[in-house]
């Protein structure tokens, strides 16, 4: 084999160098379906095409990681024209393989300086190329803008724009490019789904509907929250149209702040129309522009614009929302009619200080949840009868209280019920209040009631994603897995970039119905952002000792004792969400033999 040999020899030099980062989709997954299939096609796809082609293009395998190959180019064309011919290649590799069987890599390219260790290299190079290989499509690759610009005058492939990414422990944004092999992607910085998800639903006459972000157009970037909000209070309200398909704000949130073509946008994410917006305020004046797109062929179905004052913001909200309904022929019964238009405060400063509390909260750690419970107390402080602050205070403790952060956690599933209770009081239809009263009742141990408050919330809310993955959880609870699992896709079809609370919950159901291959690829996803997550560790741990899988299940219960050290067997059924006694016995069991701590 041919390989680079650098000018510079010796521990710790310097040199600029393309670095390239792969690793294979779901191997956790593959491993446990075929253990010695999949080793013995890994080892064919690198003796017969990718050993050969870094080879043909001067490259140097600088170490194998298992499931993923570290290489080093002197030349970003060659790098780049490298790992497309890979991609294209595995495409005809895969073509005769069943689906759940095919190996498929993730890329990340870079251009970077790297210090020479032996015949390893490390540095910011080598970390950013290994950041763009976890955001990389499957199959495809995800390259930095300095490759970008060397490469895109003498190579000819569609490359993608998408914009400025932050990616985990990297200081600053990177700008990315994409390339996909045999797809016809346009310009768009969104995640994509990968090929085994659930499929979307297609483009149609359907009223279905994606409300992007509102653009900030002031200097102000408090104002964030602002034209955040703007568009949230939109989504929900129209989710609770029976009759209309509307994306959850977690997907329509990744195209924040990201260049797009609004068609791609609908294909995605699988509507007809897109709403997008902008707000610009000076003082207490307020300029919202908004705007309804036909995806079928680009049209302007409504646009407007409002010059108002910052009090008036509520009303801008239900008009741009019944202007919506209006265009697209939905007829509201008066129930519906009265939801879409209630309004859960008139107090400003209330209103956004539960905006900036529920982006806290979505981030789903303890700090966080601090900063959230701070934010909806103050929001009470200005409006005590607001049922969402009640509901996401509530949410704030209960999570706190499930992850054993509170000495007493039982005082705090308490506290949470009384919010909730708080929050049903003053709006029984709103989602997150019976999303929140379904949970404290299963943590309590009153499962049934809590799949009676969350099928309530999604009669109500009947478009709410995050409803439905509600009763997902109460039906998983109660040992309904089949219907649970029904739920979740229900609620990733409405929302098909899903947080990874929706594919944990999920794994658990497929889980407890033996079905580990699905599971295990969607704790792959989960921790291929968040390796540190503790529901997907746990799941693992018990699934690879189901498995028989021994030295697997240790990595995992290695990996929890590092970020989740005071972590007990008794603690399980409260993280899981276990309420039934066979089950729980069933988990604890299944962890003891994998040496999960007592």
């Amino acid at each position: 084999m041919r390989r680079y040999t650098p000018s510079m020899t010796g521990n710790n030099q310097r040199r600029l160098a393309a670095i390239v980062s792969a690793d294979v989709v779901g191997y956790s997954r593959l491993m446990g379906v075929d253990e010695i299939g999949t080793l013995d096609a890994l080892r064919a796809h690198r003796a017969e095409l990718i050993d050969a082609k870094i080879a043909e293009h001067g490259g140097r395998i600088v170490k194998t990681m298992g499931d993923g190959l570290l290489l080093e180019f002197p030349s970003v064309v060659n790098a780049t024209q490298c790992v497309i011919e890979v991609q294209e290649g595995m495409i005809e590799r895969n073509r005769e393989i069943e689906e759940d069987r095919q190996i498929v890599f993730r890329v990340g390219v870079n251009l970077g300086d790297i210090v020479i260790d032996g015949e390893d290299i490390h540095g910011d190079g080598v970390n950013i190329a290994a950041r763009l290989q976890e955001i990389s499509e499957p199959g495809g690759i995800a390259l930095s803008n300095r490759v970008y610009e060397d490469v895109r005058d003498r190579l000819d492939a569609p490359f993608n724009d998408a914009g400025q990414q932050t990616l985990k422990n990297i200081a600053r944004p990177v700008h990315v490019w994409r390339f996909s092999p045999g797809s016809a992607l346009t310009n768009t910085g969104a995640p994509k789904t990968e090929p085994d998800k659930e499929p979307q639903a297609a483009l149609t006459d359907e009223p279905s509907i994606a409300v992007l972000p509102f653009d900030n157009m002031s200097r102000d970037p408090e104002h964030e929250y602002f034209a955040d909000g703007m568009a949230e209070d939109i989504i929900t309200a129209l989710s609770k149209i029976s009759r209309m398909r509307v994306i959850a704000r977690n997907s329509t949130f990744a195209y924040k702040g990201q260049a797009h073509d609004l068609r791609q946008v609908a294909a995605d994410l699988g509507v007809r129309f897109v709403l997008e917006g902008s707000v610009r305020s000076s003082g207490n004046r307020l300029r919202i522009t908004a705007q309804l797109i036909d995806a079928g062929d680009g049209s302007h179905v409504w646009a407007e614009r409002f010059d108002r004052t910052i009090d008036d913001i509520f009303e801008i909200q239900d008009e741009i929302a019944k202007e919506i309904v209006t265009a697209l022929r939905v007829n509201l019964t008066d129930g519906e009619e009265a939801r879409v238009l209630a309004r859960g405060t008139e107090n400003i400063e209330a209103w956004q200080l539960c905006v900036r509390a529920t982006d806290h909260f979505l981030r789903f750690s303890f700090p966080e949840m601090v900063k959230a419970r701070e934010l909806a107390e103050m929001a009470l402080q200005h409006d005590p009868n607001y049922a969402y602050a009640w509901a996401t205070l509530g949410f704030a403790v209960w999570w706190n209280g499930r992850m054993g952060s509170p000495a007493d956690v039982e005082a705090a599933y308490a506290r949470a019920g009384e919010c909730a209770d708080r929050a049903l009081a003053l709006d029984d239809a709103l989602s997150w209040a019976n999303g929140l009263s379904a949970m404290v009742a299963g943590s309590q141990g009153y499962s049934e009631d809590g799949v009676t408050s969350a099928r309530h919330g999604v009669e109500l809310n009947p478009g709410n994603a995050d409803m439905r993955a509600f009763l997902g959880i109460a039906l998983t609870r109660t040992v309904q897995y089949r219907e649970a699992v029904g739920h979740f896709r229900g609620a990733m079809s409405l929302n098909p970039f899903p947080p990874h609370w929706y594919r944990s919950n999920m794994a658990r159901a497929l889980t407890m119905l033996g079905e580990f291959d699905e599971a295990l690829s969607l704790l792959d996803e989960i921790q291929r952002t968040e390796s540190a997550h503790l529901v997907a560790s746990v799941l693992k741990a018990f699934i690879f000792g189901q498995l028989g899988k021994n030295s697997e299940a240790e990595v995992s219960v290695k990996a929890i004792a590092q970020f989740a050290p005071n972590l007990r067997l008794d603690r399980i059924p409260g993280v899981l969400m276990i309420n039934d006694a066979d089950e729980t016995q069933r988990f604890i069991e299944g962890l003891r033999t994998v040496d999960f701590p007592e």
